[in-house]
């Protein structure tokens, strides 16, 4: 019988070190070993108790959760589930915590006492992820503190030349800093990002990316244009679609039903890119937990699109790749190292082609300036 997963709780909140050894003490392969109220009780803990994943507030007294996090990253190399505030300063400081090294985060609620439980499968699941992954595994990662990239006004020369759908979860904000950066401004697809992330985490998460990239980041919004250069982030809480349309391709977002558990889900971005798009789309599937994407990734490839998984050695979580290499969806398995080059090489391949999608959409409008 596989011994449970040992977890410390680090909060400063009483009731959080109450609640969240509740809500993990109905899972029987989930040990929760210990709590503690600041950073240097949690570091203490860690030497006594030897976690195999802890769960950590980052705003509390005394070492806060930022501080302890370095330590545990320098030290101890366990991987750490931040539980962080629903604002738009404890978004700040988790997408923080992300590139530092933390594995993932859970959302708190509004109402924490009475919602609490809506969370637990998230954490739960989480956990178990966060136990048996590889931790994070980005080479020479984009530092939190890197300086913005400085950008001209740039001008769309044309149509893109393929539409590239990324789909990712888990370990996906350290691997998305970590390539997209290496994309030229003058990259000639359009691209589209479903990183299963909540709402109001998503906006703070794609000006982080427009800092540190060449090219243009920024979250989605209904009727926003496709064009070359530019990386359209869904939105959390929303799905992502395209629409081809007499006057120039764009983004619908809706907000039907969950998909595979999801909201955004990979395979609704996937099924609308192969629908609208077929052979001149490409999809990536990236790290991250579960299955979605699998079944969009093989409906790309039957529209005769490029289909790319993310080589197990480099991801954080081997789930959503590894559920559409074993269906035989993906013509391609590439690691993190390589990935930017791979899907430059296959864009500027068309572009020498002169094979652009073919639109009524020239650009020029949409790519003028900074979106």
């Amino acid at each position: 019988m596989t011994s449970p997963v040992r977890v410390l709780v680090v909060d400063d909140s009483a009731l959080m070190r109450k609640l969240i050894p509740q809500i993990l003490a109905t899972d029987s392969s989930i040990q929760v070993v210990g709590t503690a109220m600041d950073g240097n009780f949690g570091l203490r803990k860690i030497e006594e108790l030897r976690p195999q994943v802890l769960t950590l507030d980052l705003e509390m007294p005394g070492m806060g959760g930022l501080d302890m996090l370095k330590e545990i990253m320098r030290s101890h190399r366990l991987p750490v589930i931040v539980v962080s505030s629903h604002s738009t300063e404890g978004a700040s400081v988790t997408l923080k915590a992300l590139s530092m090294g933390a594995f993932d985060f859970v959302a708190k609620p509004s109402d924490v006492s009475a919602r609490m439980p809506q969370i637990a499968s998230e954490l739960i699941s989480k956990i178990k992820a966060a136990a048996q992954s590889r931790g994070i595994r980005v080479s020479a990662p984009i530092p939190a503190s890197a300086p913005p990239v400085e950008k001209t006004p740039a001008v769309s020369s044309g149509r893109p030349t393929r539409m590239v759908a990324i789909g990712i979860s888990t370990g996906g904000p350290q691997a998305l800093q970590f390539m997209l950066p290496q994309l030229p401004k003058d990259f000639p697809g359009s691209i589209l990002i479903v990183q299963h992330m909540p709402e109001g985490f998503t906006e703070m998460f794609s000006r982080r990316l427009d800092e540190i990239c060449a090219i243009r980041v920024k979250e989605a919004q209904s009727g926003d244009l496709l064009v070359p250069g530019r990386a359209l982030v869904c939105p959390g809480s929303r799905h992502m679609k395209v629409k081809r349309l007499p006057l120039g391709d764009v983004v619908v977002l809706s907000d039907e039903p969950r998909v595979n558990g999801h909201r955004p889900s990979v395979d609704v971005l996937f099924k609308s890119v192969a629908e609208e798009f077929g052979d001149k789309t490409i999809a990536v599937l990236m790290t991250g937990m579960g299955e979605d994407g699998a079944l969009g990734l093989g409906q790309v490839k039957s529209a005769g699109g490029m289909t790319i998984a993310q080589n197990e050695e480099s991801c954080v979580v081997y789930g959503m790749p590894k559920a559409a290499i074993e269906r035989g969806h993906a013509v391609r398995v590439v690691g993190l190292e390589a990935m930017a080059n791979t899907l430059l090489a296959q864009c500027m391949q068309d572009r020498r082609a002169g094979s652009a999608v073919d639109s009524g959409n020239d650009g020029k409008a949409a790519g003028a300036g900074k979106p």
